[in-house]
């Protein structure tokens, strides 16, 4: 549970000082109080208050200092003070700006001005101190990548010959078989899944790329933690897309059925994920098209660099499907439709001529799961 947010008080005045915690003690905020300019610098290094209300005239140090000061010192998280004072000249106003102020309120007071410039100021603080956590966060991962890409190439080599990149199910088949035979070139039926997030170019043009990072570890562990609940192969990630196989590697006795639970499960968990990110401004959406067929499968890449992957037509299909999905829909093909018709909700979504494919593809609009 978040604790409240922490105001000072500052007033050589007892009485303006109550007045002031009165006025903010009912919005529960954690207050604390000051006599002077001196009391203030200690109190703000002792408690660390998220915002400092302090009034100009005081005996010892004005509080003109008592901004210059706090704001000088590199050692404290930033505090932001509201000047509040009698002295209501523009050049005071512009002393107090220059001083180091965020924001200025001329006493007498009033009720609802107090409110409004505290709660304005907060929400800075608040949005000051995401920024500077999301900046720590991707400080620590660029230190520790190094380490952490040393660590992966360290367990891909028990490999052997293969010291590639693959997916983390395929290697995992590779270490516990001791051959990587499963990696030659085969044919087989599998379920295919294509999922992506709606809006995100324009999300990465406009952002800033700490927010980009934030969004795309929260969707990538959100997703991969799926993948493996439902023990699909994840074949990659690119950026906001993923591409997701069902019956390789690994077997599967029913692939439209499992790639179905998790695409339901996977449009729920974005869905919540969807809700935090609007929060902070980020309109991104999500949708998902499943195809069923056969494809060949195997490795494909250079000496340098190999990848396990699918080619065939059900993995285009998969991928137009997804492409012409809506924000929240998940788009079916008919095979797949023909073997979760008794555990899924869908309905006719119509028929789509999609780029690489000679005839019309007629696709069913999954709305969920049946109890």
């Amino acid at each position: 549970m978040h604790e409240p947010p922490r105001i000072l008080i500052v007033d050589d005045n007892e009485a303006n000082r109550d007045i002031l915690d009165a006025r903010l003690k009912v919005h529960g905020y954690d207050l604390l109080q000051a006599g002077d300019g001196e009391e203030a610098l200690a109190a703000a290094r002792q408690h660390l208050p998220d915002l400092i209300l302090l009034d100009v005239m005081m005996p010892k140090l004005d509080g003109f200092e008592v901004c210059r000061r706090l704001k000088r010192d590199a050692s404290l998280p930033f505090m932001p003070i509201i000047l509040v004072t009698a002295k209501a000249d523009s050049s005071d106003v512009v002393a107090g700006l220059d001083a180091g102020a965020d924001e200025y309120l001329t006493k007498p007071v009033d009720q609802q001005a107090l409110v409004a410039r505290v709660r304005s100021v907060l929400r800075l603080k608040a949005l000051h101190d995401q920024v500077q956590a999301q900046a720590a966060d991707l400080a620590t991962w660029n230190r520790t990548l190094e380490q952490r890409v040393a660590d992966q190439v360290a367990e891909i080599e028990r490999v052997g010959r293969l010291k590639r990149f693959l997916a983390p199910q395929i290697a995992e088949l590779v270490l516990s078989s001791g051959d990587g035979r499963m990696l030659e070139s085969h044919r087989r039926d599998i379920s295919v899944v294509f999922c992506d997030l709606r809006g995100f170019t324009a999300f990465a043009e406009t952002a800033e790329p700490e927010e980009v990072m934030t969004v795309l570890r929260e969707y990538h562990a959100a997703l991969g933690t799926l993948v493996r609940a439902f023990e699909g192969t994840l074949e990659r990630f690119t950026g906001d897309g993923v591409m997701v196989l069902f019956n390789d590697p690994l077997p599967c006795p029913d692939p439209p059925r499992q790639a179905l639970r998790m695409a339901v499960e996977m449009r729920r968990c974005v869905g919540d994920l969807s809700i935090k990110w609007r929060k902070y401004g980020h309109d991104l959406g999500f949708g998902i098209g499943i195809a069923h067929g056969y494809a060949t499968l195997g490795r494909i890449g250079s000496e340098e660099r190999l990848d396990y992957t699918a080619i065939g037509t059900v993995v285009n299909l998969a991928a137009r499907l997804c492409a012409e999905a809506a924000s929240g829909q998940i788009l079916i093909d008919n095979k797949v439709q023909a073997s979760v018709e008794e555990i899924a909700e869908t309905e006719p979504a119509g028929e789509f001529a999609l780029k690489g494919l000679h005839r019309p593809v007629r696709a069913f609009n999954v709305s969920g799961l049946r109890a």
